[in-house]
């Protein structure tokens, strides 16, 4: 029955007794892993009266953003809680629609908002637009955004009509010239030495250090104080010079990465013993090309592994500065070039055909107009693990044409899963594909719709395959309802 409940040509009069008490066991699997409703079906599930079932589509990964925002304003606050939380840690998130962010906004609870603000599912222009909003509560989450407003904006903020709108901004922005402020940052931090918690090392990573607190650091013999200092924008010029010389190299690297850096530090770090060291000045933005290229830097093997971040949540890279990244010689900046998903055409097809592997790695995971060679070779050499590996097919440029025929009988299974990928499969191998040696690609055999109909019948009674059989979308609607019965 779970494996009927995602089988995407499943009829809708299936899938509605499939919600019937006597089914409970498919629950999880129709609601919360198929990636495509009926009308009538998505109906059902937001009115079901089982919170089970509604809150397995407020997770559901795969499901239209618009068909899970049908239930904001579902009557159980843990369905609300879901929505508004992150489906899938795991995979790339997709924006709720503007209707239910605003709805969520002007509705929800302070819980089920903070679970919506840290999920990334609003975009960053909708947050561009909270200043203009109608409703108060709504125009103060501007300030989380104040970096990013116009002046005309944040004046409008610290003057807003709405008392409490008001004085957020104003408390907002005295703390922000209170972190400015070193005599404020040191009645904050207390009597010294101060301990050592997440409250006081923000205060001393990004606030500006009083004289007595510097002083402090510099002879406190914990590492952590000259790191400190050596990130702290304010740490005195004389002092972030003591630090070139510092015997910890992770000091030094933090040094190398400091903004403003005077040349002669910048100069005396190329030549450090470290290669961490030597390889983060590298990658200093001031530097020419020739300066960089004179700097023996590493460039280690790239090891993503991780989820493309939504490019959807954040403000935009500056296109110059991708540009520049992207025409650079230096790898690990044409691999944070690679990562911009707003990349023009003729970058992109630069940079597909780099000599650097991280570099055409993190294009293929990032950028929507991937070419589709790219996405194979990357998917075929991925470093990362296999479930990373994966959402590169997801991609809508990944070719499947003629990987059936040279991909069925590959010596590894992530190969002879791509052959699962062709629509144009040959039977016979789809068939054999169901006997492999990997129980994954068994499985994608038993739900590949070239499977002949007489091994897809008989793997109904399989006890491994025959939920994969069942979401095969070659079985006939027929079958599907005697499976009911």
């Amino acid at each position: 029955m779970s494996g009927l409940a995602v089988n995407p040509a499943a009829p809708a009069d299936v899938l509605l007794e499939l919600l019937a008490p006597e089914h409970e066991d498919a629950w999880s699997a129709l609601a919360g892993r198929r990636a495509s409703f009926p009308g009538e079906v998505a109906a059902a599930i937001v009115a079901h009266p089982d919170v089970r079932v509604r809150k397995a589509l407020a997770r559901n990964p795969y499901a239209d953003p618009e068909v899970r925002g049908l239930l904001v304003d579902d009557p159980e606050w843990i369905v609300r809680g879901w929505l508004a939380g992150r489906p899938d840690r795991n995979r790339p998130v997709r924006p709720l629609p503007d209707w239910v962010i605003d709805r969520m906004l002007t509705t929800y609870d302070n819980d089920c908002l903070s679970e919506l603000f840290s999920s990334r599912q609003i975009p960053f222009r909708v947050q561009l637009s909270f200043p203009r909003h109608p409703v108060a509560s709504v125009r103060r989450y501007a300030l989380n955004v104040w970096g990013s407003l116009t002046a005309a904006e944040r004046a409008a903020l610290l003057d807003d009509p709405h008392p409490e709108v008001r004085a957020a901004a104003r408390n907002d922005l005295r703390r922000r010239q209170e972190e400015d402020d070193e005599g404020a940052m040191e009645r904050r931090l207390g009597p010294l030495p101060a301990p050592r918690n997440h409250g006081t090392t923000h205060i001393l990573v990004n606030c500006r250090l009083s004289g007595k607190v510097v002083d402090w650091l510099v002879n406190d013999p914990d590492r952590d104080s000259a790191w400190t200092l050596a990130h702290n924008y304010s740490t005195p010029p004389d002092v972030v010079a003591s630090l070139v010389d510092h015997p910890d190299p992770g000091v030094r690297r933090a040094l190398a990465a400091r903004d403003g850096l005077p040349p002669a530090l910048v100069e005396i770090l190329a030549r450090d013993h470290d290669p961490r060291v030597r390889t983060e000045v590298s990658l200093r933005p001031e530097l020419s090309e020739d300066e960089r290229a004179a700097i023996d830097y590493v460039v280690e093997p790239d090891q993503y592994t991780g989820v493309p971040w939504e490019p959807h949540a954040s403000a935009p890279a500056d296109p110059a500065v991708s540009a520049a990244q992207a025409r650079s010689g230096h790898p690990l900046r044409r691999r944070r070039a690679a990562t911009d998903p707003a990349l023009p055409t003729e970058l992109v097809t630069l940079l597909a055909h780099d000599d650097d592997a991280g570099v055409r790695l993190r294009l293929a995971h990032h950028h929507p107009a991937a070419p589709p060679h790219l996405l194979l070779d990357c998917y075929l050499s991925h470093p990362g693990p296999d479930h990373h590996r994966a959402l590169l097919t997801e991609h809508p440029n990944f070719p499947t044409t003629g990987l059936g025929g040279r991909f069925a009988t590959a010596d590894t299974p992530a190969e002879r899963h791509l052959a699962l990928l062709d629509p144009d499969l040959a039977a016979d191998a789809a068939e054999r594909l169901t006997h492999d040696t990997d129980a994954a690609v068994r499985a994608g055999a038993a739900a590949h719709p070239r499977l002949p109909a007489a091994r897809l019948t008989a793997l109904l009674d399989d006890t491994e395959l025959g939920p994969h059989a069942a979401a095969n979308p070659a079985l006939p609607a027929t079958v599907m309802r005697d499976l009911l019965s």
